[in-house]
């Protein structure tokens, strides 16, 4: 187990993508500082009950780590970091520091090896292909790994405006071909509506 600090979110980050964030409140402008320095993670999770700016806030019990990968000073004075999903963890017990930054000891999940996309979802390869050419921006951050499986299924759910629920269900399948199996409904969902 490890203790981290949490950053409770109404989105959820899935372990290789990228997630910009807006810091304004002095407990994460101290965390990332801190992160900054140190080449520290911290946990991202999505939040059931509260508010982002909430101190106390009920969220799921599986996040991602997050590493600060960019970071800028905005024109309206707030910090822009940009973030990269790293492992998949579980919530085993949760603290509070005096600042109200959220601490949570996590389990590690097990880290999913690399595997070939099956030939029946090569097709989303190539739409995944397609959809992230047209992300000029954040492309440069991004490290394609079109031939893996969970790569692949982590980056279209990103593509398709699901829910933040939607997206929480695709962070908890650990089989990367039933992530993709769960996706096709969806894409055919988007190109018929």
């Amino acid at each position: 187990m490890q203790d981290i600090a949490l950053f409770p979110l109404q989105s959820v980050l899935l372990p290789g993508g990228l997630l910009p964030l807006r810091i304004f409140e002095p407990r994460y402008l101290d965390l990332i500082g801190r992160c900054l320095r140190h080449n520290e993670i911290f946990g991202v999770v999505l939040i059931r009950t509260g508010g982002e700016t909430d101190s106390h806030v009920s969220t799921e019990p599986l996040g991602t780590s997050a590493r600060i990968i960019d970071f800028q000073s905005m024109p309206d004075g707030v910090l822009g970091v940009l973030c990269r999903g790293e492992r998949r963890f579980r919530i085993c017990e949760r603290s509070q520091q005096s600042d109200g930054l959220n601490r949570a000891s996590v389990e590690w999940l097990p880290e999913i090896a690399p595997a070939p996309v099956p030939p029946q979802f090569q097709p989303l390869v190539q739409l995944l292909r397609q959809g992230l050419a047209s992300l000029t921006h954040s492309q440069r951050f991004l490290e394609p790994h079109y031939e893996d499986a969970g790569w692949v299924s982590y980056r279209l759910g990103e593509m398709l405006p699901l829910e933040p629920a939607q997206l929480q269900r695709l962070l908890q399948l650990d089989d990367p071909s039933a992530r993709l199996q769960a996706l096709v409904p969806l894409i055919e969902g988007t190109e018929t509506g």
